[in-house]
């Protein structure tokens, strides 16, 4: 693969990553969550939760493929669920559905008598959920070399440092955008999940064609 090729394959990997993790709208709960706290408390929140999500991505990550061995399952069959998965996901963003959806209300109700809400719900399922886990396998499933899989690597960290940040300045971005704006924001990142979600079944069910047509 040519350098712009690595190129456009890491633009196809990040904006995969980062629209279903979507922190821009995570932020809005991250809000909500730490109204009323200190700077410090929220600081070391943003940041664990940030990790936590991080670490729990790049397992899967890493071991994705063992776990599919594992119970019998393709690359190419994750793919095509995946990809509806996601695409009900793209749907519901460009719908307006809030991110809030990814936690339920009995979660959001046992997260305000929690001291520690880092872990669960913001690292998972908020921000390292059943799309962001099925989206990081399938591109690590469908990685064709050592150099891909490492942009998939890199594309995952650089989601999650740019998820910190966001997190950082969630009360700024709030004040700024408002809800109008992230919704606004959401949507043009639904656009975008729905076109992945519909390349994971294409090329997910193409394989699957070709694998049976051949047997």
């Amino acid at each position: 693969m040519e350098s712009g090729n690595y190129l456009l394959y890491f633009v196809y990997v990040f904006s995969s990553v980062f629209v279903i993790v979507n922190p821009i709208e995570a932020s809005m709960v991250y809000v909500s969550l730490t109204a009323g706290m200190n700077p410090l408390e929220k600081s070391r929140i943003y940041r664990r939760a940030t990790l936590v999500a991080f670490i729990i991505a790049i397992l899967f990550a890493l071991a994705g493929d063992l776990v599919l061995r594992l119970f019998g399952i393709t690359t190419d069959s994750l793919s095509v669920a995946g990809g509806i998965l996601l695409f009900l996901v793209a749907m519901d963003m460009l719908r307006g559905v809030h991110q809030q959806k990814k936690v339920t209300d009995l979660e959001l109700k046992d997260a305000n008598h929690r001291e520690d809400i880092s872990v669960f719900p913001l690292a998972t399922p908020l921000l390292t959920g059943p799309g962001a886990i099925t989206t990081v396998v399938v591109l690590m499933g469908s990685a064709g070399s050592i150099a891909e899989k490492a942009i998939v690597i890199l594309g995952v960290s650089l989601t999650y440092t740019a998820t910190l940040f966001v997190l950082r300045f969630s009360d700024y971005i709030d004040r700024v955008l408002g809800v109008t704006g992230i919704m606004v924001l959401t949507r043009v990142m639904g656009l975008i999940l729905g076109a992945v979600a519909v390349n994971f079944v294409a090329v997910g069910g193409w394989h699957l064609y070709r694998s049976i047509a051949g047997g």
